[in-house]
């Protein structure tokens, strides 16, 4: 826009400067000559007036020369404002075209990233957050186990509220044949068990325990503890199979029988469980209470031991029981 304002001003000075060339060489044309007192002589018709115009014509020879040279200097200049325009269009062109390949790595880079299943970030927060779990766990375990240690140690018996419903009077027939009751046995120490003499496994078990902690307990205490094992098979434990059975114990172990309602009496005074189990002929079992009541000389009820005592925590209660009688 600006080069053709400036080649139009320009075609516009040159229209001027022909006029005014026009007017000047109309100024040029000779006139008649002038008289005086000195003699003839010729001037123009005005020498002023064409002077001034050759002056004038000089000057729009200039401007016309320096017109020219601004019209041809102002070209280049357009044109190098045009590439500098285009050049920088290239530029801004491939600057965008270079953010647009920019923008697209970006873009797939961003895809690929999002497109990973597992990032190696996300892998290390799964293994951190694993292992705490996992210590964690642990270490509650630990302080459970800990805590039931500690308050399982921590129970200690309480004053007595009372003496417990266990014991009463009962008439048995002994592994001899002579019908015994519980004065009987009163004045020395006790120890009851219930069985049969069919039991497979528990029973013998147990009497092997008693009979090895009623040793013990008269070397550590001098005190002669009597064993009594009480029948709950009256059907099949005669006096004699009652008799053979516990002399293959201990010689002190006294074997008591009797009958059905008897052996049942007996049972509920002191809270044993016992029942027959599926029977196939005359082979059964009979289930029942896995105990050992300890007697004081008197007959009453002092204390239990159950099938998770060994011979020595057996011996070792029964002891302290009997140093705790004597005080």
């Amino acid at each position: 826009m600006a080069s053709a304002l400036c080649r139009t001003a320009s075609r516009l000075r040159t229209v001027q400067i022909f006029r005014r060339l026009r007017a000047s060489s109309d100024l040029l044309s000779p006139s008649p000559p002038c008289t005086s007192d000195h003699g003839d002589f010729s001037l123009p018709r005005s020498f002023f007036s064409l002077s001034g115009g050759i002056e004038r014509l000089k000057m729009d020879r200039r401007c016309l020369l320096s017109t020219s040279a601004s019209d041809t200097t102002s070209k280049p200049s357009s044109g190098d404002s045009e590439t500098k325009s285009s050049g920088e269009n290239e530029k801004s062109g491939g600057s965008e075209e270079g953010g647009g390949s920019d923008q697209k790595s970006d873009r797939a880079s961003g895809k690929h990233a999002r497109g990973a299943p597992v990032s190696w970030m996300s892998f290390f927060l799964l293994f951190a957050t694993g292992a705490g779990l996992v210590y964690y766990y642990d270490r509650e375990k630990k302080r459970h186990i800990e805590d039931i240690n500690t308050n399982s140690k921590a129970v200690k018996e309480g004053p007595s509220a009372g003496k417990a419903a266990i014991g009463g009077p009962f008439s048995l027939i002994r592994d001899d044949g002579k019908r015994i009751t519980e004065k009987d046995l009163m004045g020395k120490w006790t120890i009851l068990y219930f069985g049969f003499t069919h039991c497979p496994d528990i029973c013998p078990d147990e009497l092997i325990k008693l009979a090895a902690a009623i040793d013990k307990i008269k070397e550590k205490s001098g005190v002669d503890v009597v064993p009594v094992f009480i029948s709950v098979d009256p059907e099949r434990d005669t006096v004699q199979q009652v008799h053979e059975y516990v002399k293959e114990f201990h010689p002190k172990l006294i074997g008591l029988t009797g009958t059905p309602e008897e052996i049942k009496s007996v049972a509920r005074s002191y809270r044993v469980y016992y029942m027959k189990t599926e029977e196939e002929d005359s082979d059964y079992l009979v289930d029942h209470s896995i105990v050992m009541y300890l007697m004081s000389p008197e007959m009453n009820f002092v204390k239990f031991y159950g099938k998770n005592h060994d011979v020595d925590s057996l011996t070792d209660g029964v002891v302290k029981e009997i140093r705790q009688y004597r005080k």
